[in-house]
């Protein structure tokens, strides 16, 4: 007998956390408890999804997902929920669900709190009440949304720093204030002088290296903070910090808020508002340089707006990184890959290394022809490794298995017309389910070759096709290095050593 299927769908948003009521564990008791007293407990199997941390707003959740995955497979035959909200807040896309997808897939839905439950309504929608539990559900959603939002940007006003992290300069004191920190408070100082002297942000960084100071990722993973990979970062300090850092107007004490927003209700995705849209506080905390300084650094740096333009695309885009720091190579306008991480630190081993670009392109080629030729066993790319063909077996050990079932067939028959006796019957049937056992073992055998011989032909063709592309095009293309090569590294020497992404496929 086919399964009775229950869905227990669970729901903890991170405003549930303050409720104990509304816990997974409390959740899960109550909707456990119900569905014992289901008439079709006794033939139910129960399936539990949990959605913890997630807003009721959207349907964006990985487990309300699965579920409704298993819906449209007619794998679930009931729904149960706590209450209408932990399902969903928006009124529209949870009417549309119970109202008019989950009809369709004969799934039923109980939600325990709110007393309904699909088979007891027959086909109405649960009337005005269940209407008005939606709006309800949803409006609670936007008003919490708009009060904590509120009192955020009170707390704000008030002094108190909501990050996580304070920018680079600066610590959280007393009362979650933020106040300068007074092992960084001066590197910041000194780049607003530096700048303001007419020094340009490359010759900032290079100055900040020289006196080994560290930079801000590397700072707070000295603390403990551990948001960044600095791994690389190897004290060199880029000129992108160094502008983030000098048009910071937290700097001379205004805090600056509201500058992104969600796209929507109950989402994580970001956008930028416009500058005209930002909360600016003045005089919020405690300055690090005076206004005037900041203005004049400010004036003097030089930033380049470049204009969008179209991105020009060339075979190894994307792929080339220095072996021995680990960073991207830049490519010159002169199709010239070099290291300049490193420009500004004379005793690195990539100091000053370039490549060719075409150089590098030839040298990527012959390694890939190479790599194929091997691979295939052969001297070009017309040739193929033959494979066996087992499909016609299989075609025999079916014929097998289904001559022995129809033995055991007319053995049955002949008991029940009582031609042979009982000890005979089941003697010879011993004998057939024997045999039968081990045409089916050997058939799974083969069948297992069989799936391999198959993927290694395909395999073989697919690099076959690769060689041939190589040979046709007589040189690299986007696609292929896309789809072959993982990573360049170009190490001094112009040594390179190439990951490709399909290496164990090569053997």
């Amino acid at each position: 007998m086919k399964k009775y299927v229950i869905a227990l769908y669970i729901r903890l948003s991170l405003e549930d956390f303050k409720t104990d009521s509304l816990s997974i564990s409390s959740q899960r008791m109550i909707l456990q408890e119900h569905a014992a007293g289901l008439e079709e407990y006794g033939n139910a199997e129960l399936m539990e999804f949990v959605d913890n941390g997630y807003s009721g707003a959207n349907f964006e959740r990985p487990a309300v997902q699965e579920l409704l995955d298993l819906v449209r497979a007619n794998r679930i035959d009931c729904i149960m929920v706590k209450d209408f909200s932990r399902f969903g807040r928006n009124s529209l896309e949870t009417g549309y669900f119970i109202e008019r997808v989950f009809p369709i897939f004969h799934t039923r839905f109980i939600s325990v709190s709110d007393d309904f439950d699909t088979k007891k309504l027959k086909g109405d929608t649960g009337g005005m009440e269940v209407a008005f539990k939606y709006l309800i559900s949803e409006y609670y959603s936007r008003d919490m949304s708009v009060k904590t939002k509120t009192a955020k940007y009170m707390k704000m006003r008030r002094g108190e720093y909501q990050s996580k992290i304070c920018p680079y300069g600066y610590c959280k004191g007393d009362n979650n204030r933020m106040v300068p920190d007074p092992e960084t408070s001066c590197v910041i100082q000194m780049i607003f002088e530096y700048a303001a002297s007419g020094m340009n942000s490359a010759q900032i960084a290079r100055e900040l290296h020289s006196q080994a100071i560290p930079t801000p990722g590397e700072y707070k993973a000295l603390k403990g903070q551990k948001y960044h990979d600095v791994s690389r970062t190897n004290g060199v300090w880029s000129n992108s910090t160094i502008l983030r850092l000098l048009a910071d107007e937290r700097y001379i004490g205004t805090y600056v808020i509201g500058k992104k927003t969600v796209t929507e209700i109950g989402g994580n995705r970001m956008r930028t508002k416009d500058e005209s849209e930002w909360i600016k506080i003045p005089n919020h905390h405690t300055p690090l340089v005076s206004k005037e300084l900041f203005e004049k650094a400010n004036a003097s740096i030089k930033r380049f707006k470049i204009p969008k333009r179209k991105q020009h695309s060339y075979p190894l885009r994307g792929k080339v990184f220095c072996g021995s720091c680990k960073h991207a190579m830049h490519r010159s306008n002169e199709t010239i890959y070099r290291c300049r991480f490193s420009y500004m630190d004379s005793s690195q081993p990539c100091y000053g290394m370039t490549i060719r670009e075409s150089e590098l392109e030839s040298i990527v080629y012959e390694f890939l022809c190479k790599q194929f030729e091997v691979s295939l066993g052969i001297d070009g790319p017309n040739e193929l490794k033959p494979v066996d063909k087992v499909a016609v077996r299989r075609a025999e050990f079916d014929n097998q298995i289904f001559e022995l079932q129809e033995e055991k067939r007319k053995l049955y028959e002949a008991l029940v017309i009582k031609q042979i006796d009982v000890n005979l019957y089941k003697e010879q049937k011993a004998l057939i389910e024997q045999r039968l056992l081990e045409v089916q073992n050997t058939k799974a055998v083969v069948m297992t070759r069989l799936e391999a011989e198959q993927q290694e032909k395909e395999r073989q063709h697919q690099q076959k096709d690769v060689l041939q592309s190589l040979v046709e095009n007589k040189g690299l293309t986007s696609e292929l290095v896309d789809m072959l090569i993982e990573k360049i590294f170009i190490y001094p020497n112009k040594r390179v050593e190439i990951v490709l992404k399909i290496k164990n496929d090569l053997a």
